[in-house]
């Protein structure tokens, strides 16, 4: 005669290294690759206009490398930062230091890890890129403190994320030329634009918790100054390719970009949270086509 198991067989115990590399993960949004991606389009925009065409390959590795340590840093010292806001947001009070699965001070030595991994990266590089490399963290670190003091932050994130095409620049001519700048003008309107959507998610959790950003800066107005932010950076980008003898490929890839920001206001019209937050992950292909227009006139210029 047998008898059926009357209770749930309990798990094994999670090993305590992996629980806390699986924290570390979510920490670092490694889950969430996005924000990856918005900062390597930009990075690429950069690296190929550089080199007029494929770069060197150790470059092209360190760059794609250190965009993913720099980004990841970010988001840690972002939430440290926000440990006071993040419970008090519902999309973000689960996040491993809201939640308190991490603790601050080991949110910081992951900080320094991931920024000391870049840095190592960083000095195989000529020395005016690792001098400019001290600008990237300083930007990177003191981004999130921000929204406390000014509704700007969307700026600085331009300013932050985009750091890494005058970076490109001077890793591959040794100089940054006044395109690099108009390029990087490009990528702070673009990142302004595309953080707005994101801080419409959270106006309402911000506005409750103290918080500032540029979707509470522009209120009522947010869909028309969404409008300039996204016209501005498509004349700093058709400017980049005017000046860099850019062929049609390029034309092309900014009208399959300038279509893919039109589709953005049709879903995010009526400002759902929801709505707001497809718009903005829907950038990841505005950023792509944009490359894709510049990596394909640069392949189709030397064949």
């Amino acid at each position: 005669m047998s008898y059926e198991r009357d209770y749930v067989p309990i798990p094994p115990p999670v090993p305590f290294w992996r629980e806390r590399l699986g924290q570390y993960w979510q920490l670092v949004r490694g889950d969430r690759p996005i924000g990856w991606l918005l900062l390597l389009w930009p990075t690429w925009w950069g690296l190929w206009v550089a080199a007029e065409g494929i770069p060197p390959l150790w470059t092209l590795i360190v760059f794609t490398l250190g965009v993913w340590l720099t980004r990841s840093g970010g988001c840690v010292i972002n939430d440290y930062a926000d440990r006071w806001l993040d419970p008090q947001v519902e999309r973000t009070r689960n996040r491993p230091i809201a939640s308190g699965k991490v603790g601050g001070r080991e949110a910081l030595m992951v900080f320094a890890v991931l920024m000391l991994a870049a840095f190592a990266l960083v000095l195989t590089m000529n020395r005016l890129t690792v001098w400019m490399s001290a600008v990237g963290v300083l930007l990177a670190a003191s981004y999130p403190y921000l929204k406390r003091y000014t509704y700007l932050p969307q700026v600085y994130l331009g300013l932050a994320f985009g750091w890494g095409i005058p970076m490109a620049f001077a890793a591959i001519r040794g100089e940054v030329p006044p395109i690099a700048w108009v390029l990087y003008g490009a990528n702070i309107l673009w990142a302004t634009a595309y953080d707005t959507w994101y801080a419409m998610v959270d106006r309402d959790d911000d506005l409750r918790a103290g918080a500032k950003s540029t979707a509470i800066l522009f209120g009522d107005m947010d869909l028309i100054a969404q409008g300039v932010l996204y016209a501005a950076t498509f004349f700093a980008l058709w400017l980049v390719g005017r000046q860099a003898g850019l062929g049609m490929a390029y034309w092309i890839g900014l009208g399959v970009a300038g279509a893919l920001v039109a589709y953005e206001f049709v879903i995010a019209r009526h400002r759902e949270r929801d709505a707001c937050f497809r718009a903005f992950l829907h950038n990841q292909w505005v950023g792509m086509s944009v490359f894709a227009g510049i990596a394909v006139a640069y392949w189709q210029a030397s064949h």
